[in-house]
């Protein structure tokens, strides 16, 4: 870390700026060109030549439309829809197990991009804790802590690496509050507005407050990336969803849901993650790391070293199952949430990475971020969203996907996303 401070601001500025209009990444691996592959989209414009510009103290900068992000398009009549999979994190952060990195490249590898869920308190330093004031808690209180100078320097190099190769950064908020006496749940929507507008400013000021002022900035507008969340422990929702829809974000993955295809929910994208079997059990498993772990070794995060492998299998074969129910079914999207944790020996870690290798190669899959999600649905004919919804878990359209599919859609309008591109 203490080499990239002593680069020059002016270098550093314009590197952030190169690397974005060509759509390189942070690191020395060279990249696949985002999320290709399997991906039938048409790729998005070369962004506009333009000089980097600054926000705030310059912790953050606009730079330009975000790299590898294909364009969506309308599916054409009788055409099957492809079969999206978003991989996401909950309180994402670069610490000593170094897991947002490692995931970086493994998402590399596999023709993935991914939704990082920030929490705002890792970028505010132990020393300045007292700059967040929680809701219906005292100034300075976090139920996971607050970061250091490298480890907001690490995060700040995942963060900026992430966004240039086409990942999403969303917010996971601040303090993680859970269950009675203040918890997320309990709280006003004014108060999740201002939980909100203090996560963005602690990653609108890491540099002011960590002293690293010539530090590259986060190449991207936080106030205009930011369009989607995870509420903590799931909990909250419904004022959140209410706060959420006047700040404009664009969808909420606070939710649980079966593997259906997704519907607009108090006008955001509702796209929670979803119940899939779990192998073994009579009932069906939530697509996240946690749960999983709570049904096999209780609350504790470090259960018996014996049935590591078998907790890891579980999981894994819980959520292969689940896609291929989905891609041999209704094809709605499958919806995983982790967490960057070493939980039972990091066999969760294992099970995903082994998921994401497994089902992201394979044709008419598209492993994406939310962000992309919500833009493809977005593109689409609300006719045809409408008449994906009737399909049930993991039922295939009996006529085929040509017959159930084979209304014309309406066009586009210009504009907006799936229409035409506009003749040069």
């Amino acid at each position: 870390m203490a080499a990239t401070q002593k680069i020059a601001a002016g270098a550093v500025v314009a590197a952030v700026c190169a690397a974005s209009l060509a759509g390189c990444t942070s690191g020395s691996e060279g990249t696949k060109g985002g999320v290709p592959g399997p991906q039938k989209e048409k790729p998005a414009q070369a962004a506009p030549k333009s000089p980097v510009r600054l926000i705030g103290d310059g912790s953050t900068a606009y730079t330009g439309a975000q790299p590898h992000l294909p364009r969506p398009e309308r599916l054409k009549p009788g055409q099957k829809p492809p079969q999206f999979v978003v991989f996401s994190w909950d309180g994402a952060g670069e610490d000593g197990q170094r897991l947002f990195s490692h995931f970086r490249k493994v998402a590399k590898a596999n023709n993935a991009t991914m939704t990082y869920f920030l929490s705002g308190v890792y970028m505010l330093p132990e020393d300045k804790r007292d700059q967040y004031r929680p809701p219906q808690h005292s100034p300075g209180r976090s139920d996971i802590g607050f970061n250091d100078v490298e480890g907001i320097a690490d995060t700040v190099e995942q963060l900026r690496g992430a966004w240039l190769e086409g990942n999403e950064i969303g917010t996971h908020f601040n303090g993680h509050f859970c269950g009675k006496g203040g918890g997320v749940g309990e709280w006003s929507v004014e108060e999740w507005k201002d939980e909100i507008a203090q996560a963005k400013q602690f990653v609108k000021s890491w540099k002011t407050n960590t002293g690293m002022d010539k530090a590259a900035p986060l190449p991207f507008d936080y106030d205009k990336e930011l369009i989607g969340a995870r509420t903590p422990c799931l909990e909250g929702r419904a004022n959140f969803m209410q706060a959420a829809r006047e700040l404009g974000f664009r969808y909420d993955t606070s939710g649980v849901n079966n593997q259906v295809w997704p519907k607009k929910k108090e006008g955001l994208w509702d796209l929670s993650m979803q119940l899939v079997p779990f192998p073994g059990r009579t009932f069906e498993q939530l697509t996240m790391d946690y749960n999983f772990m709570v049904n096999q070794s209780g609350t504790t995060s470090q259960g018996d070293p014996d049935k590591y492998a078998f907790w890891g299998d579980q999981m894994r074969d819980g959520l292969l199952q689940g896609f291929q129910r989905a891609y041999d079914g209704n094809r709605a999207p499958l919806i995983i949430g982790n967490h960057f944790e070493s939980w039972n020996g990091g066999t969760y870690m294992r099970a995903v990475e082994e998921v994401i290798e497994t089902v992201c190669n394979k044709p008419e899959v598209r492993c994406v971020s939310f962000r992309q999600l919500a833009d493809w649905l977005d593109a689409q004919d609300p006719q045809v969203l409408q008449k994906l919804t009737t399909l049930g878990v993991g039922e295939a359209p009996r006529q085929g996907w040509a017959a159930f599919l084979s209304d014309r859609p309406a066009p586009a309008p210009k504009g907006v996303p799936g229409a035409p591109a506009a003749r040069q």
